[in-house]
């Protein structure tokens, strides 16, 4: 029994570690070979890529881009273990942030009570955008897919509307930037200064802070198990207890309310003010890391992180000779790879389970017989 166990740890581990492998490797073969299509060589296009990444500004710029990428890609995995598709998260923490840069600009209070209320108020207003979402599902059967991309363009309108002089934005000196009010210098969020490398933005404790509550919430309470249970079966779900819709409503607030914090890092340490240029599409971009992540805290930091080094270093190479696009086939490639080879390892691990199992009832079939012949 000892044997059959260890065989068949070792077997889950070999195919643990064959799933990311496949896809590093699958993902390289692709990249050098759309490289090589553009006439370049792929080997310096690597070392290039490599050098500049591990540049300390280079890292600094990559922790910080992975701060909201990571809050991107939690967002979006909550609504996955729920098995929905929470497309709305780029519309959510627009929106979230808007609301928030608004506030902020408005408060005369001391940093230590505005920059939670802040906080608290991106989360809010995103929680309150995705239950729509949720509300519209669970009492009319609507497909959250539907209802979130709608929901996005409905909050863009929002913010185009309101975001004009005379409302709620100001025009700058120049001319060409239209803003909200800034947030007063008490608002500003702690930053480390790393010297010639730049400011390490302070909002990454709060991310690896949401990450640490994801972790624990879905797979250390009885919450998480029912999240997690709706998601692989509602009908399951149902039969033990578990009330679906009250599960389908909730995860999409907590997912949205994880959105409205998307945008805190770029607010709070960077811009200070909400401005048409604030960034945009980051909430598709986390589709993207969960999926590399395979929603789990500790896998989408590192699709974070390759996220990032690869805008950093991608768009370096443009300054080489390197075709602008190459970015958009790198990360497309990769995250294609990573589905394609989990998959393909989850489906090989399905059958070699269903063979032990098969192998196992045979040999206690003939187990019987074999006492008959004997007596």
């Amino acid at each position: 029994m000892k044997k059959l166990t260890s065989r068949i740890d070792k077997e889950r581990l070999a195919l643990g570690i064959a799933a990311p492998l496949l896809a590093v490797v699958a993902a390289l073969l692709v990249t050098t070979l759309v490289i090589l299509a553009t006439g370049k060589n792929p080997g310096d296009a690597f070392s290039d890529m490599v050098t500049y990444g591990f540049a300390s500004d280079s890292q600094v710029y990559i922790l910080n881009k992975a701060t909201t990428y990571y809050l991107a890609g939690v967002a979006v995995a909550i609504g996955f273990r729920m098995n929905l598709f929470n497309i709305g998260v780029d519309g959510q923490y627009r929106l979230a942030a808007f609301i928030a840069a608004v506030l902020g600009g408005a408060l005369t209070v001391p940093g230590w009570i505005a920059i939670p209320l802040i906080i608290i108020s991106a989360m809010a207003t995103g929680a309150l955008w995705a239950a729509i979402a949720g509300i519209l599902k669970v009492t009319r059967g609507v497909s959250e897919v539907i209802a979130t991309i709608m929901l996005n363009s409905i909050a863009t309108a929002i913010i185009a509307y309101l975001l004009q002089p005379g409302r709620l934005g100001q025009l700058d000196q120049a001319g060409t930037l239209v803003s909200t009010k800034p947030l007063p210098s008490s608002s500003y969020f702690f930053g480390i200064d790393t010297g010639p490398a730049g400011e390490l933005w302070g909002f990454i404790v709060i991310a690896v802070l949401v990450g640490v509550a994801y972790w624990f919430v879905l797979g250390r309470t009885r919450f998480g198990f029912d999240l997690r249970t709706v998601g692989q079966s509602e009908t399951a779900a149902a039969a033990s207890g578990v009330g679906v819709k009250k599960m389908i409503a909730t995860s999409m607030i907590i997912s949205g309310a994880v959105a409205g914090l998307i945008g805190m890092p770029t607010l709070l340490n960077d811009s200070h003010q909400f401005s048409n240029d604030f960034p945009a599409g980051i909430g598709f971009t986390g589709i993207a890391i969960a999926l590399l992540g395979r929603n789990h805290p500790i896998g989408i930091a590192l699709g974070a992180l390759l996220w990032g080094f690869l805008e950093r270093t991608t768009n370096h190479l443009e300054f080489q000779g390197y075709d602008k696009e190459i970015l958009g086939v790198i990360q497309g490639v990769i995250v294609l790879c990573v589905v394609i080879a989990y998959e393909v390892v989850r489906r090989y691990g399905m059958k070699r389970q269903q063979q032990r199992v098969g192998a196992e009832l045979a040999a206690q079939a003939a187990a019987p017989t074999k006492k008959q012949e004997v007596a």
